[in-house]
């Protein structure tokens, strides 16, 4: 009779234990590689309506990609523009108050102590215009600059036309923009109370405000998509973006009527200068701004400000968001 022993036991389960048996670990699967020729992968692409991720697209693609998000860009601007002062104690009053504190200190300097309004009757009205419309530039130029590099982990998380943030920065400050223009309105009126000024009237002229700042916000956003492109590119040009704007505010007579400080120059300077500094883009919106509200002789409406106003709106625009495209697929990389 034979007995018959299981490895690794015995009839009385004493018996020593053998080693066990373990199954082998699954092989991963093989990477699936499409086969067939580049032309052949992209049809396939196509057909099934796929896109390469991380190139730039189509320009007509781009735009209508873009021009889809309008709502989200809105939205975005309009919440970038509340929740900018929502930690302060007075809030959204703050969105006011910047620009009639810095009107308030440059009529007060230039206005008062210094008297360098010259060929200006209503020297208030002059440099609050100047400073509440500047201010809007200065704010889009600052905001397109820093709204690429001061977002990447945003740019690296998700898929969307970065062009959506530069446009929705300028579109937070143009939020804030709207109840100043009605604090920058009150002012202008209520300067004309004073006795050293003559009473301004309020005109049909006043209406057009509104389009002298839409272009203005059309232009602000061409300068915003170059800024992004610039210093997302070369960020260290974000540390020479406020000697920029310092220098535009002067040159531009945001606070003072600097063409009228040209004529001490040599005839030979006055040729080119004057023009330039007339019809040079942010020289040219103030005026607008200006002459809609101000009823003096110096700030007539000329049609031909109103086509440079449309003409520089146009170029600005369309070369910023062209140089912004070129460098789609490097934000977020670089």
């Amino acid at each position: 009779m034979t007995t018959d022993i299981t490895a690794g036991s015995t009839s009385g389960g004493r018996g020593k234990a053998g080693p066990e048996k373990r199954s082998a670990a699954p092989e991963p699967p093989e990477p699936i590689v499409p086969t067939g020729t580049s032309a052949d992968r992209r049809e396939l692409a196509e057909r099934y309506g796929l896109t390469q991720m991380g190139v730039r697209p189509p320009l007509w693609a781009y735009i209508k990609d873009v021009t889809s998000r309008w709502a989200f860009v809105r939205v975005l601007g309009t919440a970038s523009a509340y929740a900018r002062n929502q930690n302060n104690y007075l809030g959204q009053l703050w969105a006011v108050l910047n620009p009639v504190l810095n009107a308030t200190v440059y009529v007060l300097i230039f206005g008062i102590i210094l008297q360098t309004s010259r060929g200006v009757e209503n020297t208030i009205a002059f440099i609050v215009i100047g400073v509440f419309l500047f201010r809007f530039v200065e704010q889009s130029v600052n905001g397109g600059a820093g709204s690429i590099a001061k977002r990447t982990n945003l740019i690296r998380s998700l898929h969307f036309p970065r062009a959506v943030l530069p446009l929705s920065n300028v579109m937070s400050h143009l939020a804030s923009l709207v109840p100043a223009l009605v604090v920058m309105c009150l002012i202008v009126l209520g300067s004309g109370l004073l006795p050293k000024y003559d009473p301004v009237p309020v005109t049909w002229e006043w209406l057009l405000l509104v389009p002298a700042v839409a272009l203005l916000w059309v232009f602000n956003m061409g300068l915003a998509f170059i800024m992004a492109r610039v210093v997302a590119i070369t960020p260290d040009l974000d540390n020479v973006i406020s000697f920029v704007l310092r220098f535009a505010m002067y040159g531009s007579g945001v606070i003072f009527p600097v063409v009228h400080y040209v004529e001490r120059l040599p005839e030979s300077v006055q040729s080119w200068l004057a023009p330039l500094m007339e019809f040079q883009p942010i020289s040219v919106y103030l005026y607008l701004g200006r002459s809609s509200l101000m009823d003096e002789p110096a700030f007539v409406q000329e049609p031909i400000m109103w086509v440079l106003g449309v003409v520089w709106a146009v170029v600005f625009f369309v070369a910023g968001f062209i140089i912004f495209w070129h460098g789609e697929e490097r934000y977020g990389r670089d």
